[in-house]
């Protein structure tokens, strides 16, 4: 009875080991790229962490990280509730849903820069920009995760559930909600590196404020170290935000 017990710790060992492999992987491709590609394209791992290290110390770049993260914090609530309730609608209505999916997904295939214009135009430049660009980058793929996930309902739960005679709110909270939950965490996980993406596009392009703005103010100025360090910071943050959504999918949905 006790063997079972010790399994767990055997895959946690070995997923720290690949992950350190990996890292230790990167970090080698990184350097390499460095010694082919020279400074004037991208600064070394340790010169890009000496340059973030001088930045963190600075007041003036964590008023840019409050820009981002103000930005990111309202385009994520707004991404995850508009596509979270799209997707169940549209997943709740068959047909509807059939015609929307190629529909949303043609559209997300849009490049969303070419939106720019009409972007600065309803939202000018500044906050409402750059969350505009993160609503647009990471609303479709939550909506069509949670549509997907409504429609891979098995039926025999549904029929389950009105043989049982639930209420339509004990069927939703018993059963509907159980089986779509883990296919809508992994959509807001994808959707959180995607909407992360559209207000750092927002910050280069609509922008005098963010860690957007900081890449594409190195970028103009051939300040090849404060790109990378920042770019470095923004990877960091996301690895270990999609990390401990990981984490916490596995353990809410016991899944390997």
């Amino acid at each position: 009875m006790s063997a079972p017990s010790s399994l767990p710790a055997a895959p946690s060992r070995s997923g720290l080991l690949d992950g350190a492999i990996t890292i230790v992987v990167l970090v080698g491709l990184w350097q390499a790229l460095h010694a082919y590609a020279g400074d004037a394209a991208i600064a070394s791992p340790l010169a890009a962490l000496r340059h973030l290290s001088g930045l963190a110390a600075t007041a003036g770049f964590w008023s840019h990280a409050r820009a981002t993260l103000t930005a990111f914090a309202a385009a994520l609530v707004i991404s995850a509730a508009l596509g979270i309730g799209l997707g169940l609608v549209l997943g709740l209505r068959r047909f509807a849903g059939e015609v929307a999916e190629p529909i949303l997904a043609g559209l997300y295939s849009i490049p969303k820069v070419t939106l720019y214009p009409v972007i600065l135009l309803i939202f000018g430049l500044g906050l409402g920009a750059k969350v505009a660009f993160g609503v647009i980058h990471g609303v479709i793929p939550i909506t069509l995760f949670t549509l997907t996930a409504v429609k891979g309902i098995n039926p025999v739960l549904v029929r389950t559930a009105r043989a049982m005679r639930l209420s339509q709110a004990e069927t939703i909270r018993t059963v509907l909600a159980p089986a779509v939950l883990p296919e809508i965490v992994t959509g807001l996980r994808v959707g959180f590196s995607l909407t992360l993406l559209g207000v750092l596009v927002g910050e280069m392009f609509a922008s005098q404020k963010g860690l957007g703005f900081l890449i594409v103010n190195g970028i103009s100025l051939h300040n090849v170290q404060q790109t990378t360090a920042v770019i470095l910071m923004l990877v960091i943050v996301a690895v270990a935000a999609n990390g401990a959504l990981l984490w916490l999918d596995r353990r809410l949905f016991h899944r390997t």
